[in-house]
């Protein structure tokens, strides 16, 4: 893995511009910025550039460079980066970082102490508040969160769904250990999304559990119809597997955090030792935030060399976590009867739904050219780059994203949060749409690695983007999805592009996948010359032959397959709508497509 991250990073190059700002972790904010006297916080020397601009300071004229020093930059709320900062073609604004240089939202736990089989340190309070959490790194590697099985294939599985009184019914064995834990949480497996449940209550009736979970996950969970977990004659049941419980605390590399006492316990993995480990748990949900306005967008901003790393996100430790699809969270769902008619050749609708977005670790909304290149994206609880809204053009180019809980890279609108997720979404201002973004030659690897149902690269409602030349593997689910909405109907999506990229290894835990999955009509829209193979085959999966190398789905229309190399011909046309043309896609495919495929070294 290092020759590729370092071909990254010396594919980007450096340059320093004319007006130069220099941050360092022990610098001081009071400091002129300069290599010899440089600011402590990006915050300030933020405001240092913003003030050279506004007064029209002449050594900005080709641009302006912000240097991270080698070091960890600990942040407490997200960098903003609003219009007043933006750059200009001419003279952009850098943001660029030295070898070593890291924005963390990470905190330390030291002074270990081993107390009977565990080891324990306090947990620090965080910006004046308790701290909790849901992710640990001990010497750069993620611990696991207690959970009762190591091995996945051996999860229980659910026997019965009890919709009516809101209960999942399950072995009493499964149960029978954390009947008295206070916050421990089931992670259940329905179809191509695992659910976040806190558990409200369990009560045995012989060799049976009822187990019931607090709101809003509960409503929404028995509410909403799709996914829904799997009960079946031959015994494929839901699988799932339970966490968050000191009492499932029994195995290397397991840790419980007890957020009433303040404590974290942990089981060293062999060869840790606790007295000097570097342990970094997650305080931040996103370390950068660029916003703009539709009238006034954040403008030519470049994040060069740049390592993202430890954030967080607590929603599903406070509100559960119930997806629809790609890890975009349902805030209602419910079936309808009679159905709904649509038009355009659409069947009729039998369920609505509404979505919430994870938060990632950077945010990009309202705002163009906004660029990354050389960059890592790592050690991260939710999704690592998302470009939200309203942004026109920015190229991610040579990063690497790995070990994220989400989704890699997110892109365009999955419908807003007051918008029916199933009607087709065009808007009458069309500068609220994500457009000409290009993701290239970067590598995502270990990704969606506790949100199963999440994806490599997730473009929405996107048009005339490119997504070319990258490697995706290690991957939960799907590795690339484009599109929205499950409907035929006219919508903004359009001239989008999936060319020349590598994906294998993936759907390592959730089926009804592909390596390139889309939705909905996307005219003139390309899917060409892509490699896909290795799949993984999760035992635990609803339907184990319902998996695909190229998969276009509800809705899909006037999108070209054309000259993929997949290892076999296993493909899905789940649905779709008028004018999409495959061709040539298969193993039959010219072998040099299979070796140009993927990064370009």
């Amino acid at each position: 893995m290092k020759h590729i991250i370092t071909g990254l990073f010396l594919a980007v190059g450096v340059s320093l511009s004319a007006a130069d700002v220099w941050v360092s972790p022990s610098g001081s904010d009071l400091a002129d910025g300069s290599k010899n006297a440089p600011k402590a916080s990006l915050t300030a020397a933020l405001r240092q550039v913003r003030e050279l601009r506004r007064l029209n300071d002449k050594s900005v004229k080709n641009g302006v460079t912000i240097h991270l020093m080698s070091g960890v930059h600990n942040i407490y709320e997200p960098l903003f980066l609003r219009p007043k900062d933006s750059g200009t073609s001419e003279s952009p604004t850098v943001i660029e970082g030295e070898k070593g240089a890291s924005i963390s939202g990470g905190v330390r736990l030291s002074g270990w102490k081993k107390q009977g089989k565990y080891w324990v340190a306090d947990v620090p309070s965080f910006n004046g508040r308790p701290l909790d959490f849901r992710q640990m790194w001990v010497n750069g590697v993620k611990a696991d969160r207690a959970r009762d099985v190591e091995d996945f294939e051996k999860m229980y599985r659910i026997l019965n769904n009890d919709v009516r009184n809101r209960i999942l019914w399950v072995p009493a064995e499964a149960v029978r250990k954390i009947q008295k834990a206070k916050y421990a949480e089931m992670v259940l497996h329905e179809m191509w999304c695992v659910a976040n449940l806190r558990i409200k209550s369990i009560e045995i009736q012989g060799d049976s559990a009822a187990v019931r979970f607090h709101n809003p996950e509960s409503r929404i969970q028995f509410e909403h119809p799709w996914p829904h977990p799997m009960v079946m004659t031959d015994g494929r049941n839901s699988a799932f597997y339970l966490t968050n419980a000191k009492e499932l605390l029994d195995r290397p590399g397991e840790w419980y955090h007890d957020i009433e006492m303040r404590k974290v316990y942990y089981c060293p993995r062999k060869g840790e030792d606790m007295r000097s480990a570097e342990v970094v748990v997650p305080a931040v949900e996103t370390l950068v935030q660029v916003l703009g306005t539709l009238d006034n967008p954040v403008k030519e901003v470049r994040f060069k060399n740049v390592v993202f790393n430890y954030t967080t996100w607590m929603r599903p430790s406070l509100l559960g976590h119930v997806p629809l699809q790609a890890g975009m969270y349902l805030t209602d769902g419910y079936k309808i009867n009679p159905k709904m008619i649509r038009n355009y050749r659409n069947h009729e609708l039998d369920n609505q739904g509404w979505l919430g977005r994870p938060a990632a670790a950077v945010q990009v909304q309202f705002a163009d050219d906004i660029d990354f290149s050389g960059c890592i994206f790592e050690h991260l609880g939710s999704t690592g780059l998302d470009y939200v809204a309203g942004t026109h053009g920015g190229t991610v180019e040579g990063c690497l994203f790995r070990d994220i809980a989400g989704n890699g890279i997110v892109v365009g609108s999955f419908s807003p949060a007051a918008h029916e997720t199933h009607q087709p979404y065009d808007p009458y201002d069309r500068r609220e749409l994500c457009t000409h973004q290009t993701i290239c030659n970067s590598l995502i690897t270990n990704v969606s690695n506790e949100d199963w149902g999440c994806v490599g690269i997730c473009a929405g409602y996107v048009a005339d983007i490119t997504i070319e030349h990258n490697e995706i593997n290690e991957v939960s689910y799907t590795g690339i999805s484009l599109g929205w909405g499950w409907t035929q109907s006219v919508n903004c999506m359009r001239n989008n592009v999936v060319h020349a990229n590598l994906i294998h290894h993936y759907a390592k835990h959730m089926y009804d996948t592909a390596g390139i999955y889309t939705l909905g009509s996307q005219p003139k829209s390309y899917v060409t010359e892509n490699v896909v193979h290795s799949i993984y085959s999760p035992g635990y999966a609803h339907d184990p032959n319902h998996w695909f190398y190229l998969y276009t789905d509800e809705g899909s229309s006037f999108i070209t397959v054309k000259d993929n190399w997949t290892e076999g011909e296993k493909f899905l046309k789940n649905a779709n709508g008028p004018g999409n043309v495959w061709e040539n896609n298969g193993p039959m495919v010219n072998d040099s497509i299979r070796i140009k495929a993927g990064l370009i070294r």
